[in-house]
């Protein structure tokens, strides 16, 4: 067995747990009541892709390097349509 690490964002929501995404697999996402069971769900949902990538002969994506920590700011933005 091969252990692959991946990087997850862990995001808390305004109605409790996190919410968890992989950046380096675009469209894994997931959902914890807390930060453990979002990392369990983190690795199941990660595991299903993989093997889904496997089963269809795809390329098995490696983590992304990030190479500065991730910026966050809040952005006002003007619109007409409110």
């Amino acid at each position: 067995m091969k252990l692959l690490d991946y990087t997850v964002i862990f995001e808390p929501l305004e109605e409790g747990g996190y919410m968890v995404v992989v950046p380096a697999l675009p469209g894994v996402v997931t959902y914890g009541d807390s930060l453990d069971d979002a990392r369990t769900m983190a690795v199941d949902a990660i595991k299903c892709h993989l093997e889904g990538l496997f089963k269809d002969g795809e390329k098995i994506p490696q983590d992304i390097s990030f190479k500065k920590q991730p910026v966050k700011e809040k952005l006002s933005i003007p619109v007409n349509i409110l």
